[in-house]
């Protein structure tokens, strides 16, 4: 099955958190704070502003910053994925 998102939503999966910290310690999972960083999975067709459609400005394959607890938490064939709004993403990673 696919996600297909709809307006100028998109699906990204998150990266792995951070295990061990920069100095070595191991963290638990309790720990470890909720990633922030993710990768586009699939990308709506744009927003519709006067009559015009506004695309999205990402692509698949980009790794995104984005808002710590946004958008919507789904699981689709066992793997998590989030769908969210373009404006809840913060940057693009490069």
């Amino acid at each position: 099955m696919t996600i297909k998102p709809l307006s100028d939503r998109v699906v990204i999966k998150m990266l792995e958190a951070e295990e061990t910290t920069k100095g070595g310690i191991i963290l638990t999972s309790a720990a470890q704070e909720k990633p922030q960083v993710a990768e586009v999975v699939a990308v709506g067709p744009g927003k519709t502003v006067d009559g015009k459609l506004v695309p999205v400005q990402l692509k698949v394959g980009d790794k995104v910053l984005m808002s710590k607890y946004s958008g919507t938490e789904v699981k689709v064939d066992g793997e998590e994925y989030t769908i969210l709004r373009e404006e809840d993403i913060l940057a693009v990673v490069e």
